[in-house]
């Protein structure tokens, strides 16, 4: 028991760790949390077992239950991260992408499935790997002798009905290059199957250790296995990863406009202050050099005040940007062009990108001198 007591507690303060920063720790805990009850009801009478598990329990229930407490306090909502203005529905809803898998669990699996394989290589390759992760888990649960550990490998699958569920009804869309609509958006989630495979190509080399090398096809088995590995090797090398495809892609689309922005920003007085609308470009700023606390950005609010929040940094400059800031920058659609004051603000440039909203630059009438330039395309 004292032996079980160490990685137990551990393995849930990992888990708790992993809660806060994704939510799909949540579901993996809550997976883990139930298999610990099973157990726990068997050895109910061992009441060193039982306070084990319920500490386990109080353990990973922590985060789930401070974050909810956190959003209804500040936002009056615990379920804001999920239906709030920035949560993954209303992104997609602003967004609009296109989801094949919407509200058909199926499909959505079928995606998450094909993600993972063209993570692991290029092509229709990758369902080796699939073939691999599935026979290995049928041999693991298969095998009498190793069979309570083996049932452990289930726990490498939990990623598949979590993904597939949030892109059926949780607004997460996953498109693949190879299906319709023919693109690559959220390949990252194909990532999570990477522990499954990798421990399939070990459960299906196994044999060779524990049987020994002289044994039937053992030597194919192998070679089958090393032939896999460095073929995906190869695959990813000469293609490059499918997750790093998308993002550079990503910045390819966003890198002329904010590059066209920053270098206005790096021209100007380095202790000029900035109000801008931080959710898509923020690295305008990182790129400039410039500090967040000189930008006034939506973050500067306090959300519990609602409806608005009058008295508020973000709120205050919006409606008189010359009090509070040098320089307003603005994006078509985003927060500050929809709800600045322009009264008092002199255009100084206005910028365009190929498939980006248009940029414009403003100063602040009672702002110190800035350089002046007229309005560019580009």
């Amino acid at each position: 028991m004292h032996a079980l007591r160490t990685p137990l507690m551990r393995c849930a303060w990992c888990l708790v760790g992993a809660e806060v920063t994704r939510y799909d720790g949540w579901f993996l805990a809550g997976v883990m949390g139930a298999a610990v009850v099973v157990i726990a009801s068997r050895r109910w009478q061992s009441g060193a077992f039982r306070r084990l598990a319920v500490k386990f329990l109080l353990g990973i229930a922590l985060a789930p239950v401070l974050w909810l407490a956190y959003n209804g306090v500040v936002y009056g909502n615990a379920l804001a991260f999920a239906n709030g203005p920035y949560s993954a529905k209303a992104i997609e809803q602003r967004v609009g992408a296109p989801s094949p898998a919407l509200h058909n669990t199926g499909v959505a699996a079928i995606y998450f499935l094909k993600s993972a394989q063209l993570n692991m290589v290029d092509g229709n390759w990758g369902r080796f790997w699939m073939a691999a992760a599935l026979v290995a888990s049928v041999i693991g649960l298969g095998l009498w002798k190793l069979r309570a550990q083996s049932m452990s490998m289930l726990l490498l699958w939990v990623p598949l009905p979590f993904y597939a569920l949030s892109i059926a009804y949780g607004s997460v869309p996953l498109h693949v290059y190879t299906w319709w609509p023919f693109a690559n958006f959220n390949q990252r989630y194909g990532l999570q199957m990477l522990p499954m495979f990798a421990v399939s190509s070990g459960v299906l080399t196994a044999p060779v250790f524990i049987l020994g090398a002289g044994r039937r096809h053992t030597g194919k088995l192998v070679a089958l296995m090393l032939a896999l590995v460095v073929g995906s090797y190869a695959s990813v090398w000469k293609t490059g990863p499918v997750c790093l495809k998308e993002a550079q892609r990503n910045w390819a689309i966003r890198a002329p406009l904010n590059s066209a922005v920053e270098r206005v920003v790096s021209r100007l007085p380095r202790n000029s202050r900035f109000l801008m609308d931080i959710s898509e470009h923020v690295g305008v700023m990182e790129q400039a050099g410039i500090p967040l606390r000189q930008v006034v950005n939506n973050e500067n609010h306090r959300p519990w005040k609602r409806p608005s929040d009058p008295e508020g940094l973000w709120e205050r400059a919006l409606a008189d940007p010359p009090r509070y800031v040098d320089v307003v920058i603005a994006f078509d659609g985003d927060a500050v062009d929809q709800q600045v004051n322009y009264a008092d603000l002199t255009e100084l440039m206005e910028l365009h990108a190929t498939g980006q909203p248009r940029a414009r630059i403003f100063v602040a009438a009672t702002a110190a001198a800035a350089p002046s330039a007229p309005n560019q395309s580009r």
